[in-house]
């Protein structure tokens, strides 16, 4: 699985965050997303969809072939 995201979408609502603090974060000026890993860990990866799926933005992207 590889992970994207798009700051220039992300309106800053954190539920990235909430759902999966050990690949999302936020800027402490503006609550833009920031990625903390690309690429990360099979267990984490049903929690990774349900945080695309649920921003509000669609500024995360999961491309599960990598």
């Amino acid at each position: 699985m590889k992970v994207t995201v798009d700051e220039e979408k992300c309106c800053g609502a954190g539920q990235c965050v909430l759902l999966a603090p050990d690949v999302f974060d936020q800027r402490e000026d503006d609550g833009i997303v920031v990625l903390l890993d690309a690429a990360p860990s099979e267990e984490l990866h049903a929690t990774v969809r349900e945080a695309a799926a649920v921003c509000p933005a669609a500024a995360i992207d999961v491309d599960e072939s990598a």
